[in-house]
């Protein structure tokens, strides 16, 4: 697997994308083909830190930004964190600033959602996804009828109480969460004992680095605002593409060891992707795929997309 990087191995840049979003990133590899990596919560671009220099190196224009609220990115003037404003975010930030009008995307939680919704809404921008322990599109009739329950397992049920105080209670815990270090410690709980990560995948000077940026209370705050609008209790910038199927060309992968995602992704994964490869179970990994098999993950990315570069 080897050591990340240090904190300070990638230059950040920034670049203003629609209505006034200031968005940061990391850039490696311009050149080559373009590959997005978007994190998800409660992560930054960091949790890429061990993804990006390979995958330069395999001949990538690799782009590695903050979600809009997360990091080094700004918080958003308009108030949405939802899908579709990230989506529309990134596209602004590859197409308009970048200048690409095609790309591979890779991403888990959060992120791999918001690829999900980039590939549908913005018909042919996205030409092949990496997907690994993220949301999967609302198709409940469909999972129903291929066999796949439709609720979560109890596990999964007892891990997700993160999701309804951050949804529907997020002032109040924010309330809670008062110093710098409380907020590092309540993040820092997703990487240890809420076994999320597979267990010894993080330790404690990469708990560190990870939580570093959550320090900042707007921007805890405002990465809780997708679960806000998930919930209902945030307004939405507009309706997410995640009703549909989707038929951009997949490799999914599942970390076993996590416990918040739903045991049933797998299986999920069969009906959401026309075209999959896989789902592929990664022993040794939870959530953070990316970090916990970095080079398992890099060179799936590299196979997958070898011939578009």
């Amino acid at each position: 697997m080897g050591d990340a990087p240090a904190g300070h191995a990638f230059a950040v840049e920034h670049a203003e994308v629609r209505d006034r979003v200031r968005i940061g990133y990391v850039r490696a590899g311009a050149g080559g083909y373009p590959l997005l990596l978007l994190h998800g919560w409660p992560e930054t671009k960091r949790i890429w830190w061990r993804n990006i220099a390979p995958l330069a190196e395999a001949g990538f224009d690799v782009i590695a930004p903050d979600l809009r609220g997360f990091g080094d990115s700004g918080l958003a003037p308009d108030g949405f964190y939802d899908l579709a404003a990230h989506a529309r975010d990134m596209h602004a930030l590859l197409n308009d600033v970048l200048g690409h009008d095609r790309c591979a995307a890779a991403g888990g939680d959060l992120g791999g959602g918001v690829v999900q919704d980039l590939g549908l809404r913005f018909q042919g921008f996205v030409e092949r996804q990496v997907l690994f322990n993220c949301v999967l599109p609302l198709l409940g009739a469909q999972y129903e009828a291929a066999g796949i329950a439709s609720e979560p397992t109890r596990e999964t049920r007892m891990a997700a109480d993160y999701f309804v105080r951050q949804g529907r209670e997020a002032d109040e815990l924010a309330a809670e969460l008062a110093s710098a270090q409380q907020r590092r410690r309540y993040v820092g709980e997703f990487y240890g004992h809420r076994f999320w990560a597979s267990p010894g995948g993080f330790s404690r000077d990469e708990v560190a680095f990870m939580t570093e940026p959550f320090a900042d209370a707007e921007r805890l705050r405002a990465g809780w605002g997708n679960y806000e609008s998930a919930l209902g209790t945030r307004e939405m910038s507009e309706a997410p593409r995640f009703f549909e199927v989707s038929d951009v060309p997949t490799v999914a992968l599942y970390g076993p060891d996590d416990h918040v995602i739903w045991r049933q992704f797998p299986q999920m994964c069969e009906v959401a992707f026309r075209e999959l490869i896989g789902p592929f179970v990664v022993p040794g990994a939870g959530h953070f795929l990316q970090w916990e098999r970095a080079d398992l993950l890099n060179r799936t990315i590299d196979y997958f997309l070898r011939d578009l570069r």
